[in-house]
């Protein structure tokens, strides 16, 4: 039945990419690409993103949307989301109040008819064997995209991590926001728990993303050490919201509440009649 399922929602984002994009490209012939965004793009991701909700089984609870700027907040924004599954490429462009500028390999251009609209719209394509001429290429267009008022989106991971792993960051999110004094907003996923990487197969449960308070470059603060109070608070998050997925961890904590439990204190801690 999960099998059937899965199919159901890839079979129905294969069938509808194709009509959007076409009008999506053709559209772009006459409107900016703001409009091609609400129009066409968000709309698509997220009717893919309730697709799997309805049809997979694949729900999700979003908590800290009180750190997101406010919508007419015209602050340069980067956020920096944990990066498990496809789920959160589809589920952020169609949750957040402003268009996103995705900075993403040029590879994926070539996918008939999602890359040609992908295409159509403001991005951030980079060549990723060319290493200076895309951080060239992400410095400029960032900071034009960004004065137009869109959110750069950059998963500092690079490529989708494993559940309960970490990828390396990489520290170009840090260096344009040091660069076009923006904001970088940390984000925890737990995607995994329901979409694998590399499958094609739903598990039905909940997805939990955090969004963190945003975290503003320091004066004389180097990229590195920026990017580490990102990776702090993203890891630090993703023990929380998904602790299973953190073995060592997760044990740690049970010993703790046994501690605690086996304690004399336990008593006094569970006893209404002592809390001032």
């Amino acid at each position: 039945m999960k099998a059937i399922r899965s199919m159901l929602v890839f079979l129905w984002m294969a069938v509808t990419v194709i009509p959007v994009a076409i009008f999506l490209i053709v559209f772009s012939v006459f409107f900016s690409g703001d409009r091609l965004w609400w129009w066409f793009a968000q709309p698509w991701l997220r009717g893919a993103v309730s697709a799997a909700k309805y049809i997979g089984g694949v729900k999700y609870r979003v908590h800290g949307l009180a750190n997101l700027p406010d919508q007419r907040d015209s602050q340069h924004i980067i956020l920096c989301p944990k990066h498990q599954s496809t789920w959160e490429t589809f589920f952020f462009p169609s949750m957040m109040p402003h268009p996103l500028a995705y900075v993403f390999k040029r590879e994926l251009l070539y996918i008939p008819f999602f890359g040609w609209a992908l295409a159509r719209l403001e991005m951030v394509h980079i060549d990723r064997s060319a290493r200076g001429e895309a951080w060239n290429k992400v410095a400029l267009l960032g900071s034009k995209l960004m004065d137009k008022g869109k959110w750069v989106i950059m998963f500092p991971e690079g490529t989708r991590t494993v559940r309960g792993g970490k990828g390396d960051y990489k520290t170009g999110a840090a260096r344009l926001a040091i660069a076009t004094d923006a904001h970088i907003i940390p984000i925890a996923v737990s995607s995994a728990r329901c979409w694998p990487r590399r499958t094609f197969r739903f598990i039905p449960g909940v997805i939990d993303v955090s969004i963190g308070p945003p975290i503003i470059p320091l004066a004389d603060e180097s990229a590195v050490e920026l990017m580490g109070r990102v990776e702090a608070w993203i890891e630090a998050e993703m023990r929380q919201i998904d602790p299973e997925a953190y073995p060592t961890m997760a044990a740690s904590q049970r010993d703790v509440q046994a501690d605690i439990a086996s304690s004399d204190d336990a008593t006094y801690l569970n006893d209404p009649d002592q809390h001032f």
